[in-house]
């Protein structure tokens, strides 16, 4: 009988360690954006960005919105309702115009749910861009 007990103790242990490490690997929201604009840098905000050029965007959690547009990446620290932010959200973008500005809002929505989980209200958007080689 301990043999057994000590096998799946075991097993468990090995099933389990995938997970933790996973888990080790989770940087803090500064730190996974400092890494995203690693070797890039910043140039004068911006009060409006053409969403329709976007080609991806990416939350941050509690943090940030990074939007891509060709080799830039424009990120947004929002100026009200970022701790809403959660990267396992779903953005939902109404437009009044071709371009997404400091003074629209965003809802959030669960991604499984779908349910409404809070807005934010946009600050001004920053540009990142590939440093020149010298």
């Amino acid at each position: 009988m301990r043999p057994l007990i000590f096998t799946i103790l075991a097993a468990a242990a090995v099933a389990a360690a995938p997970g933790v490490a996973a888990a080790k690997e989770k940087l803090a929201p500064e730190a996974q954006l400092e890494k995203l604009l690693d070797g890039r840098v910043a140039g004068e905000p911006q009060s409006c960005i053409p969403l329709a050029s976007a080609s991806s965007s990416q939350i941050i959690d509690k943090t940030a919105i990074v939007y891509r547009i060709g080799s830039t990446m424009w990120v947004n620290r929002p100026k009200s309702g970022a701790d809403t932010l959660n990267d396992d959200d779903i953005l939902v973008t109404k437009l009044t115009g071709s371009q997404l500005c400091s003074i629209d809002t965003i809802e959030l929505h669960d991604r499984t749910s779908h349910m409404y989980s809070g807005f934010v209200s946009l600050g001004e958007f920053v540009p990142y861009r590939r440093a020149k080689a010298q």
